[in-house]
């Protein structure tokens, strides 16, 4: 059994196949994920319903999975109430981790490039619930084996 935190098999392959510079992206329910994708991302359905699980929920598990260097989200419209979601999403991420935001047709063009491994589309029903994680490197005590014997 998996002692970690992750246990989705296809989200654990996605990420064991990604490598630094790949990206991930966790979507809302809105997300057009069978064309707004590149066309290397593993797709992933997590949307079982309406509002579950949350895009703050499945970032907190692949924070616990892997290293970010850098997150991207989508600038809110002006039409729009602030985004509670954005507010999530930073307190989530490690101190230090970058959060660009673009327009949203430039964050649909990051995310139709060949460099995304994997698409998690979640339940959230929320607007602007999207993010683009940059996979980073593993720090040097993470890589350390240590052998018993």
């Amino acid at each position: 059994m998996i002692a970690g935190t992750l246990i989705h098999p296809g989200i654990i392959s996605a990420l064991a196949a990604a490598g630094h510079g790949s990206t991930v992206l966790i979507t809302d329910s809105h997300y057009a994920a069978k064309t707004a994708v590149g066309p290397n991302a593993e797709r992933i359905f997590l949307n079982l319903t309406a509002g579950n699980p949350t895009v703050p929920q499945v970032l907190s598990v692949l924070l616990d999975t892997v290293t970010v260097e850098n997150a991207t989200v989508i600038s809110p419209s002006p039409d729009a109430l602030p985004s509670q979601v954005q507010d999530e999403i930073r307190v989530l991420m490690p101190s230090g981790v970058p959060i660009g935001s673009v327009t949203r047709n430039e964050f649909y063009a990051l995310a139709r490039t060949p460099d995304l491994a994997l698409c998690v589309v979640s339940g959230d029903t929320r607007r602007f619930a999207n993010v683009l994680l940059t996979l980073g490197v593993l720090a040097r005590s993470q890589t350390n084996i240590h052998h018993h014997g």
